[in-house]
């Protein structure tokens, strides 16, 4: 199994499109060994795409036997498609199988995957689909960007397709996560966002796999402990190797099934026992190793006693968010386990005027039983909210069950809410399922993107909130339940009424307070925002701070993608800062920075189109004057004002501005030196 650790920026996708560079040898060799395959397949080259549709029964009992995996990358899935919208692609979860689990993609590109069967339920094997990016992945268990005629079939090559392998805790091929699109619009950093997420989705379900082994976190810098970088190996309370994450098996430079052989005592040179003694003082600074190869890595760990008069052991280390991971096989509610002062309402109040009317509304009617309807942007903070609602509430100490009704599929959301019993329908577990309304009773149901509801299940929803019972599939009498209920939207639940795509019944259940979270843009705390969302990112680390030129590039962008698409930034900026602590523009993403300059500076890019085009008058311009400014130097201050961004960078700051290197640096000596400071 290849092992990759990746470490540094990956920027979103700007929808332009490049052309890939020629596939170096290894590349070269993977595909020709895939089409070999794909020979004795007995695929053709011209053969259409297989639209037969799978049974309701065949996609449930696939959907069942992925559950694990489905909860795990869903929400990850959300997030990568966010960095890729409106690029004309989509992000396909498949099994190990190559069958297609769930897909999100843009509305213009969806047509277009139908034509070649990029649909739930379809194999994309090599056995039926020839050379393809989640084929190969899966046969060679490394990640590959096919592009256009690289692909087996003739109908597939109008398609660029992105794909990592996903391992499970055991080290074993669950699945892959895929970002299919136009083969016009290739992107070059495309498979390294497909790979960082793909190795998220692994350490989530990592994380929460292993819940009474002795787990410790490492990597040789220590500012990368807690990123997604770090590596994480299980032992046992005996000291024998259980599992280890991918870039634990890249620093310890063994595969997972070579480390089979091993204990913490052959790999780190030092008995288990020794590991309680290191961390029994402070167990959040991190100590030192030296691991069996000579590299010396930082290491990390939480030992709480089991008993009071036992031996310390090691529990496992707190996840980012604050909360504790339970076994993720299980689907268990997600209890209050955050710490209070990072989700209460009182630490989501941060000066902005809309958000404390908000937050005083809602004071008012905690544990008062009426429903909460949250509006707004997506990545707004809508969940964040509705976790504080909580919190703050006498169901504190009960569960709180999130359920996105976007992410999960249409065949599947009706057992997921309301559960089922053993033998309901084809595929159905044994012993059924506990459905997430029977999992929440006693605290908070959370039903975000209320608006994607199954008009369908909107009916029986209803049923649920008036009767307080839940009949599960295939159950001979119901569950009484006690819930409280706060719903989410971005979408206008009124329009959708009206065209009668949501029930108005419901939506007068649902709306006992109706608040609406303003857009990030809209905030008068932005700056507030900011150090908040920093400061999280950085709890046990060295306190990192941003620069004054950066809180003003931060502070005139549009935010789309609102606090979700802040955090994602901060946290890639968190990792790329230097020693000094600060984050400066150098450290981040070049699409961002390209992108500020493109939306928020448009009479930048009209001055950088009149370098371009017109040096020899600019040079000559002490007569040409627009808007009462002589044009050589609005020119002049263009160019410096990029060259400040990028830190004295002529490269970046001529492609920010869409020139040569050459026409800066003509004018470069123009320049005042004042100007650059």
């Amino acid at each position: 199994m290849p092992i990759v650790e990746s470490v540094g920026r990956f920027p979103a996708q700007t929808g332009v499109a490049s052309q890939p560079a020629a596939p170096d040898h290894h590349v070269a060799e993977v595909l020709d060994k895939a089409n070999r395959r794909s020979q004795t397949y007995g695929v053709s080259v011209h053969e259409e795409p297989d639209y037969t549709s799978p049974s309701r029964g065949h996609m449930s009992s696939a959907m069942d036997e992925n559950r694990f995996l489905f909860q795990h990358a869903a929400p990850i899935m959300e997030t990568l498609y966010g960095q890729i919208a409106n690029t004309h692609s989509m992000v396909l979860l498949t099994s190990a199988q190559g069958m297609v689990l769930h897909s999100l993609g843009d509305n213009d590109f969806l047509e277009k995957a139908s034509r070649v069967a990029l649909v739930p339920g379809t194999d994309w094997s090599e056995k039926t689909k020839g050379t393809n990016a989640i084929g190969t992945a899966l046969s060679e268990e490394e990640a590959i960007t096919v592009h256009g005629n690289q692909h087996y079939m003739s109908a597939n090559q109008s398609l660029t397709c992105s794909c990592s392998p996903i391992f499970d805790p055991h080290g074993q091929v669950i699945g892959t996560l895929d970002v299919t699109g136009d083969h016009r619009s290739y992107h070059q950093h495309t498979l390294a966002l497909v790979r960082m997420s793909a190795q998220l989705i692994e350490n989530h379900m990592f994380a929460g796999s292993f819940p009474k082994a002795v787990r410790l976190h490492f990597h040789s810098r220590p500012e990368f402990l807690g990123t997604l970088v770090e590596g994480i190996a299980v032992f046992s309370p005996e000291g024998r190797f259980i599992s280890a994450n991918r870039s634990a098996q890249f620093q310890l430079g063994l595969s997972h099934h070579a480390l089979q052989a091993h204990t913490f005592s052959s790999l780190f040179n030092l008995p288990i026992s020794a590991l309680f003694e290191l961390f029994s003082g402070s167990a959040s600074i991190p100590r030192q190793l030296g691991m069996h190869n000579g590299v010396s890595v930082w290491c990390r760990t939480e030992i709480k006693p089991a008993g009071p008069w036992s031996h310390p052991s090691l529990a496992p280390v707190e996840q980012e968010g604050g909360a504790t991971p339970s076994s993720a096989r299980t689907a268990t509610p997600t209890q209050s386990r955050c710490k209070p002062h990072l989700s209460s309402l009182q630490y989501l109040d941060t000066g902005d005027a809309q958000i404390k009317s908000v937050i005083q509304k809602l004071r008012r009617i905690v544990d008062r039983d009426i429903p909460v309807m949250i509006l707004g942007e997506t990545g707004t903070g809508k969940d964040l909210l509705a976790q504080a609602i909580h919190n703050d509430s006498a169901r504190a100490r009960m569960p709180f069950v999130a359920v996105n009704c976007a992410s999960i599929p249409e065949t599947l959301i009706e057992a997921e809410l309301f559960g089922y019993e053993e033998g309901a329908f084809t595929g159905a577990r044994k012993k059924g399922a506990i459905g997430k309304i029977v999992q929440a009773d006693g605290g908070t149901l959370f039903l975000d993107e209320i608006g994607d509801m199954p008009r369908h299940l909107q009916a029986r929803l209803l049923r649920v909130l008036q009767e307080r019972k839940v009949s599960p599939l295939g159950a001979r009498k119901d569950v009484e339940v006690d819930v409280t209920v706060v719903c989410a939207t971005h979408k206008n639940i009124r329009e959708m009424i009206s065209r009668g795509e949501f029930r108005e019944d419901l939506y007068y259940r649902l709306n006992g307070l109706v608040v609406r979270l303003p857009a990030l843009r809209e905030r008068t705390d932005f700056e507030v925002v900011v150090k908040k969302v920093l400061k999280s990112l950085c709890e046990g680390e060295p306190h990192i701070t941003i620069s004054s030129d950066v809180m003003t590039l931060l502070a005139s962008y549009h935010w789309p993608g609102n606090l979700r698409q802040l955090h994602n930034l901060l946290r890639t900026a968190v990792v790329m800062v230097d020693t000094d602590g600060v984050i400066d523009a150098e450290h981040l993403p070049d699409d961002f920075l390209e992108e500020l300059s493109i939306a928020n500076n448009a009479p930048l890019a009209v001055e950088a189109s009149l370098i371009a085009s017109a040096p020899v008058a600019i040079a000559n311009s002490e007569e040409v004057f627009t808007d009462g400014v002589r044009l050589q130097d609005v020119t002049l201050n263009t160019m410096a004002q990029m060259l400040r961004i990028h830190r004295g960078n002529v490269s970046a700051a001529a492609k920010a501005l869409g020139v040569s290197r050459n026409t800066i640096y003509r004018k470069k000596n123009l320049l005042p030196p004042d100007l650059l400071n």
